[in-house]
């Protein structure tokens, strides 16, 4: 898909603020973030344009990259790609249940842009700022605040917090979304990890294979390499974001030695079918990608339409064992409210147990006893 957006929609400068599609800091500086830019791309309908009103208002902010644009159907408000990145007037309502911080991060802050839930686990926040702003996103009571990416002077109590607590052993990087930020800046964030003995390996949360592909350089990969043990977690959530370009990123990433996995989140009308879950997952794996989690989508705040039942969840992943290998297939989660930590969940597989015997129902539904080995005398 072309995008129809002309120059003086999205208020460009003159010939030297040539937009180049292949240039992620010029994706990011041409990012629809009007309703006029978007109009011109989209033909929106009412709860669309109500929405886009509403976060450009007083709500959580709307930023599309020219490249994710371009994979929405530009017809069509059901889009999976539209649902995930275009306001909806939906996001105004309040549903039971619903949180402005469903994870309970503020509560759990140890130092500053700093949150500690699990013992051996923290998680920094380095910056408020995303490519895309996803409006099924966990921390919109934050991101897109105007702060920008956290100084390292400003991140220094929590690298202080870290070196004074060995039993932290893994950092997650995380924000906003860590990757907009200069390959500079990443590689003195991990590069000052890299000095904690404790650090054993940093996890960096990132959706730009998905949403600015053009992101993931060889310099940038080059920059992931200042601390050792670097993983790159991502969020693929439909088949059609597995496009060429962000399988290149994949491969890009892979190839220069950093494991890739994703966490996929359901989302009503996006990917709640097996269908659509199963080509996601065989793609990522075929771009060796790692399906980690299926995220139960978080009760944030204005969010209700596009979540689904934790049932819904349950009966897919029924559907998909056996279907697919299990390399293909995630753990489905439930992140649980207030920050009490992940709960695995699934359907259950074991009928009945007694006397050293418990029957299991396979895939196909047939019952088969498993004879527990008996105790040595």
């Amino acid at each position: 898909m072309t995008l129809p957006i002309a120059r003086g929609v999205l208020g460009l400068g003159s010939n030297e603020d040539l937009y180049d599609p292949a240039n992620w800091q010029h994706q990011v500086r041409h990012a629809v973030t009007s309703l006029p830019a978007l109009e011109a791309a989209l033909v929106l309908d009412e709860s669309e344009r109500q929405g886009v009103a509403r976060a450009l208002g007083d709500g959580f902010p709307m930023s599309i990259t020219p490249y994710y644009l371009g994979l929405c159907d530009k017809h069509d408000p059901r889009c999976p790609i539209r649902l995930q990145c275009v306001p909806r007037i939906e996001e105004a309502r309040e549903a039971r249940g619903d949180l402005r911080d469903p994870l309970g991060e503020e509560a759990h802050e140890v130092a500053p842009s700093l949150v500690q839930r699990y013992p051996d686990r923290a998680l920094l926040l380095a910056t408020d700022r995303c490519s895309v702003y996803c409006r099924f996103c966990t921390r919109s009571r934050m991101v897109g605040g105007g702060g920008g990416a956290r100084p390292l002077a400003h991140l220094q109590g929590a690298f202080d917090y870290l070196r004074a607590h060995p039993e932290v052993q893994d950092v997650i990087v995380s924000g906003g979304d860590p990757l907009v930020m200069s390959d500079a800046r990443i590689a003195a964030l991990l590069t000052e990890l890299a000095s904690i003995e404790s650090v054993l390996y940093v996890r960096v949360a990132s959706r730009t294979p998905v949403t600015l592909p053009q992101r993931i350089t060889p310099e940038l990969c080059q920059a992931l390499r200042a601390h050792p043990a670097v993983w790159l977690m991502t969020h693929f959530n439909h088949p059609k974001e597995l496009t060429s370009q962000s399988r290149a990123a994949c491969a890009r990433l892979v190839d220069h030695g950093i494991p890739v996995m994703n966490q996929t989140v359901l989302l009503r009308g996006v990917n709640d079918q097996a269908s659509t879950l199963e080509q996601l997952f065989r793609g990522l794996v075929r771009a060796r990608v790692r399906p980690y989690y299926l995220l139960q989508a978080d009760p944030v705040r204005g969010t209700s339409h596009l979540r689904t039942p934790i049932a819904t969840g349950v009966e897919l992943m029924a559907q998909l064992q056996g279907r697919l290998s299990g390399i293909a297939l995630p753990k489905l989660i439930v992140d649980t409210p207030g920050g009490k930590g992940k709960v695995p969940i699934g359907p259950d597989y074991v009928v009945a147990q007694h006397a050293g015997t418990t029957t299991l129902r396979t895939f196909r539904g047939e019952l088969v006893d498993y004879i527990d080995p008996e105790t040595p005398s």
